[in-house]
């Protein structure tokens, strides 16, 4: 037989490093074609011309130029309209 008590079990330890989200180039930044602009859980940003999004909601630049942001009008499903910052390349 053990001649220790049991310890129990340790509840809530377990921790994941951060996912590093967030906005990688600001507006007026230069960006690569294939370069990285958003990194995003879901579509808080829309992906505007010359992006496009990845399936992991990531905004990436589809051509050289320089990155710009703009507010949108978006509808949603259930008809209303929300306000989305929309990324562009020019």
């Amino acid at each position: 037989m053990s001649h220790v008590k049991a310890g129990g079990t340790a509840k809530n330890v377990k921790d994941s490093p951060g996912q590093r989200l967030g906005v990688k180039l600001f507006g007026g930044q230069s960006v690569r074609a294939g370069g990285v602009i958003v990194r995003q859980v879901g579509e808080t940003k829309q992906a505007g011309p010359g992006t496009y999004m990845s399936k992991n909601f990531t905004i990436h630049a589809a051509k050289d130029g320089v990155v710009g942001f703009r507010e949108v009008k978006t509808r949603r499903f259930t008809g209303k309209t929300a306000r989305r910052t929309q990324v562009v390349v020019e």
